[in-house]
């Protein structure tokens, strides 16, 4: 028996920032206020990264240009995890570099393949202030350095080669929510 809530299971689903809305590539601001409404973003973030089928969400992708982050995502060997983190910072990112398929909400159907470090760990804290300290491996390692890359106003096609770019660009061209801006923005690196 839970003895909490499921996360999200009382939040709104929030629409979703899409690629060339100027919150995704601008550096989010640190949290100062830790009451109410954090929470409350927090369980929508949840709300909207479930209701994307998501396996990690950004505040600035729900359009909010705060520093946080929720997960639910396994690893390598399909553990799960899951929770937030406020103020994140990415303290570690090592071992061999991998390069496979990375995808993002901000960008829906569409992957390519990116490289990431093997292993990241993000410190940070609670919505209630509380200390957390997370490390990851594998898929997770992924998702964790995705998340602390789009609170510093990056996305995945940021760290791709102008090739690689040019195919996500020509995709997306293809893609229902694809406007001019959108696609010149890939193409321009």
């Amino acid at each position: 028996m839970r003895n909490r809530p499921i996360p999200g299971s009382s939040g709104l689903v929030r629409p979703m920032s899409l690629l060339a809305d100027p919150v995704l590539h601008a550096p989010c601001e640190p949290v100062t206020d830790f009451g109410a409404g954090l929470a409350r973003l927090v369980e929508d973030m949840f709300a909207t990264m479930y209701a994307a089928q998501g396996v990690g969400l950004a505040a600035n992708q729900v359009g909010v240009g705060l520093r946080v982050f929720v997960y639910d995502c396994p690893d390598d060997e399909d553990v799960r995890h899951l929770g937030h983190v406020v103020n994140p910072r990415l303290v570690e990112a090592d071992g061999f570099t991998v390069r496979g398929p990375e995808g993002c909400l901000s960008l829906p159907g569409l992957e390519a393949p990116t490289e990431r470090f093997e292993r990241a760990v993000v410190e940070g804290v609670r919505t209630d202030g509380s200390p957390v300290r997370i490390e990851g491996t594998g898929f997770f390692a992924r998702c964790l350095q995705h998340e602390c890359d789009h609170l510093d106003g990056l996305v995945y096609a940021d760290r791709l080669s102008p090739r690689r770019r040019s195919r996500l660009a020509r995709a997306a061209g293809k893609s229902s929510w694809a406007t001019p801006e959108r696609t010149a923005l890939l193409r321009e690196g």
